[in-house]
């Protein structure tokens, strides 16, 4: 199945783009789904078709829906939900409180995961488009599987083990002086099992010849840098963006002495988005005359979007990461566009290697070949941030 997200600065238009692909796909005699992830959804807007948190129809070929963090949350994450309930009741917590604490930050992130390797793995749909998050968000999304497998290596394992084998010998006491249980290997299993699941779309995601990421963005200064910036934590996490679709571009024969200062601008905002995507192709979008509601124009933006074209296709595939000899020991590269290498932290322990922009941060496990090395140095080449690893 081809999985292609779409994401951008929050207002850049992704939801029409990502419901403009998901028609041009269907339109091929691919089924495709077109799945909101975004907490604030409008892709029903955008189609103009009620949508729920089941896949519903939309046209031949065409199935849209919207996540629903709740009801997947109680779905799949009851088990753990009623224990945390327990325990916040027991020390004091209100019932409705203790309802509300119980749903942990970046909840609505995971289950946004598990839905889409759920999809994955039954393997109903031949493409499925991600509306997803804004940029933000929708980074911590992609990062969730390289962040999870490191607190269930470094805590959650150890902490499992001792919670199961000491629950029968310390239970009789515990209960009556806290009030609640201590968590049983059926509850403990529930978010390993998440694990498992995100860790298997983790692999997923990094495959570019089934993941894409596309990026929306306008040509206004805000908006660019901000693209940059994803582009470049994107390329972190070994993940594949293919293609940029620059959008709102107000057409030419547009005259009215109101727009020309937007107009100028634009045309060196243009080229710029050219410039510094280079090598990704970049399509143009104009600004339309009305909103893009429902699927009359949606065909139209998506003729716009893709002709001919096969939106499923992969535009371009960036290796982002590799590692190669040298004679004082290994080169590790991983492409970084458009960021400066005074902005880079780097930091080695044991196997492990935290890479830091700003405040993203990337814990890579380092190959075996790596992990008994010391770091000597880094060098921004040609896009790349060359990492160099010596006895």
């Amino acid at each position: 199945m081809r999985l292609i997200l779409m994401t951008g600065k929050g207002g850049v238009g992704k939801t029409s783009v990502a419901a403009a692909t998901g028609l041009r796909c269907a339109e091929l005699g691919y089924k495709t789904l077109v799945l909101s992830t975004d907490p604030a959804h409008s892709l029903a807007d955008s189609f103009d078709f009620e949508l729920g948190h089941q896949p519903k129809i939309i046209c031949d070929n065409l199935w849209g829906a919207e996540l629903d963090v709740l009801q997947e949350l109680e779905e799949n994450w009851g088990t753990v939900k009623r224990y945390i309930t327990e325990v916040l009741k027991a020390r004091g917590v209100d019932g409705v409180q203790a309802e509300e604490l119980a749903i942990l930050p970046g909840m609505d992130e995971i289950f946004g995961l598990v839905r889409v390797f759920r999809h994955h793995k039954e393997g109903h749909y031949d493409v499925m488009i991600i509306d997803s998050a804004p940029t933000g968000t929708a980074l911590r999304l992609l990062s969730i599987p390289e962040v999870a497998g490191w607190y269930m290596r470094r805590l959650y394992k150890p902490l499992e083990n001792v919670a199961i084998y000491l629950r029968p010998l310390v239970e009789p006491i515990f209960r009556p002086l806290a009030g609640f249980s201590l968590p049983d290997r059926k509850m403990m299993d529930v978010p390993y099992e998440f694990y498992e699941h995100i860790n298997e779309l983790g692999k997923i995601l990094i495959d570019h010849t089934i993941t894409s990421v596309r990026l929306v963005t306008n040509p206004e200064k805000m908006v660019i840098k901000e693209s940059l910036r994803a582009y470049a934590y994107l390329g972190l996490y070994n993940i594949s963006v293919d293609l940029v679709i620059s959008n709102r571009i107000i057409p030419s024969e547009v005259h009215d002495p109101y727009f020309r200062y937007w107009k100028e601008n634009q045309k060196i905002y243009r080229q710029e988005i050219i410039d510094n995507f280079t090598p990704l192709p970049v399509k143009e979008v104009p600004l339309y005359t009305r909103e893009i509601c429902g699927l009359e124009a949606l065909e139209k933006l998506k003729d716009l979007l893709y002709g001919d074209e096969d939106p499923a296709q992969v535009y371009y595939n960036q290796t982002t990461f590799k590692i190669s000899q040298t004679p004082e020991g290994f080169d590790l590269e991983l492409y970084l566009p458009g960021i400066a290498k005074d902005r880079i932290e780097l930091s080695k322990s044991g196997d492990e290697l935290t890479i830091s922009i700003g405040n993203h941060r990337r814990n890579m496990v380092l190959p075996q070949v790596l992990a008994t090395l010391h770091t000597n140095g880094a060098e921004m080449e040609n896009k790349y941030l060359i990492i160099r690893f010596v006895e």
